[in-house]
């Protein structure tokens, strides 16, 4: 397999400049220089919101693919590997140590093709501590995902789920 074959030209170049630029200027910028980073991530295309926190241990693949809302929180250590286009909405908090997953690979075709399927995370949600949000998944509004759960399908608005696999412990 050809290096970036699963990408386009200009996706190539902008990895390679980010994978330079993110180590850093990013990930050591202080703590609370949120609008730098913030603005830092809308040069390389990401569509950031107002009032938002990203801490400097926070792991963003592909900027240029990644939406995010009004007052959300990604927190210490969040892996955010959106291959595909992600949105994460208005007033959300991404725990530390959550990953959020937008790609995974087709086992059953013979070059293991690569799928960039992206995620989506609405708003008024919370996504504790170490919990892996998994490919092509949404979770819905006001959507609580429990510490260290694993989410591998769609998440009904206004609920509550934990576990691995996460199942739905109750209705908010």
């Amino acid at each position: 397999m050809a290096f970036g074959e699963n990408y386009t030209l200009k996706e190539n170049v902008l990895r390679v400049i980010w994978g330079v630029v993110a180590p850093i200027f990013f990930n050591f910028s202080p703590r609370l220089f949120y609008g730098w980073r913030n603005w830092l991530l809308r040069i390389f295309g990401a569509k950031i919101g107002t009032g938002i926190k990203i801490y400097p241990s926070a792991r963003i693949m592909f900027p240029w693919l990644l939406e995010v809302g009004d007052n959300t929180t990604i927190s210490w250590d969040v892996k955010v590997y959106n291959l595909g286009y992600s949105k994460i909405g208005n007033n959300t908090m991404i725990s530390q140590y959550s990953h959020l997953c937008g790609g995974t690979h087709d086992f059953r075709s013979p070059d293991f093709k690569l799928l960039r399927t992206g995620f989506t995370i609405g708003n008024n949600v919370w996504i504790a501590a170490d919990a892996f949000i998994g490919p092509g998944v949404t979770v819905n509004d006001r959507a609580v995902v429990g510490a260290r759960a694993v989410v591998m399908k769609d998440v009904e608005a206004g609920t509550i789920v934990a576990g691995n696999p996460a199942q739905q412990v109750r209705r908010l």
